[in-house]
């Protein structure tokens, strides 16, 4: 029972700062773009090849012979590929190009109704009615998106189109990265696909901006950011994500990534001298309030981890 308490307390810890290191990245990425003039894409690189390819290293050293068998078999190399392009690196982009165009807070907040998103596509897939929970969370998920991409102003939205617009299709993205890879987590072990997804995507990315073609203003800050965002804010969190689903399970999990869009806020708030309002605050309790509510209908949607 001790060994058990001491786990599941491992477990939350893990999973909370996993979340909270994600949260902390987004607001390292808003900097670098809109106060060093670094790309979107030049970022993306950087960071998916190098922490998938650290990834990668970390379970060759493990053994993991994974890394090697998840190619050789056909129908789980075009899986992985698929989850690589259209999973890790669409997500990856379109949640930093959110935060390019907005603010970490409000980009990771939008991010965080995918969980409705996966809800609604699960139950039309399989035939199923929607359950009062879900029914629920979609009402706060659309109130809360309302009231904080308007601040409870419904004549004016407070950040651009194209903002809400690549928020939206991040959530989108994070919903289609957490169903794609599930086949593949099943046969193979979840630090293989994960390395392999980043380092697909990054490799796709650099096609348009090579890692070793830097652009923006450098000086001390834009490489801590940088090094922060790669090392810190991918590496190390989605290790320790997946050791904490591994101790308390994917549903407990997936609650505590939570932290991710408070700590994001708090940290723009005091670092970056974000303004939020008090309807935002609520907005964003509202959103993160659909994914409690989701964990209380067990479902099979914890794939792999936020971004």
């Amino acid at each position: 029972m001790a060994i058990e308490t001491n786990n599941t307390r491992k477990g939350i810890i893990m999973a909370v700062v996993a979340a909270t290191l994600w949260g902390i990245s987004g607001t390292c990425g808003q900097f670098l773009f809109q106060q060093r003039e670094i790309s979107v894409e030049w970022l993306m690189s950087v960071r998916m090849l190098g922490a998938g390819g650290l990834l990668l290293v970390f379970a060759l050293a493990k053994k993991d012979k994974d890394v090697r068998n998840i190619w050789l078999d056909k129908p789980s190399r075009s899986k992985l590929l698929m989850f690589g392009i259209f999973g890790m690196l669409t997500v990856q982009y379109t949640y930093f190009a959110a935060i390019k165009f907005s603010n970490a807070a409000t980009a990771t907040i939008l991010q965080f109704s995918a969980p409705v998103m996966i809800a609604i596509y699960l139950a039309i897939r399989h035939g199923q009615r929607l359950v009062k929970q879900e029914y629920l969370a979609i009402s706060l998920a659309v109130l809360g998106t309302i009231l904080l991409v308007t601040h409870g102003n419904l004549g004016a939205l407070n950040i651009s189109s194209l903002a809400f617009g690549l928020g939206m299709a991040s959530a989108v993205s994070l919903a289609t990265y957490t169903l794609l890879p599930v086949p593949l987590l099943k046969k193979f072990s979840a630090v293989s696909v994960i390395g392999w997804g980043l380092f697909i995507g990054g490799v796709a990315i650099s096609l348009v901006k090579a890692p070793w073609r830097p652009d923006g203003i450098w000086d001390i800050y834009t490489y801590a950011n940088t090094l922060f965002v790669v090392i810190f804010g991918t590496l190390f969190p989605f290790y320790l994500y997946l050791q904490a689903v591994h101790l308390i399970g994917g549903q407990k999990a997936s609650v505590l990534t939570s932290a991710e869009p408070l700590s994001a806020t708090l940290i723009s708030v005091v670092i970056l001298g974000l303004s939020f309002k008090f309807m935002d605050w609520i907005g964003a309790l509202l959103i993160i309030a659909t994914v409690f509510i989701l964990s209380m209908k067990k479902t099979n949607t914890s794939a792999g981890a936020s971004i």
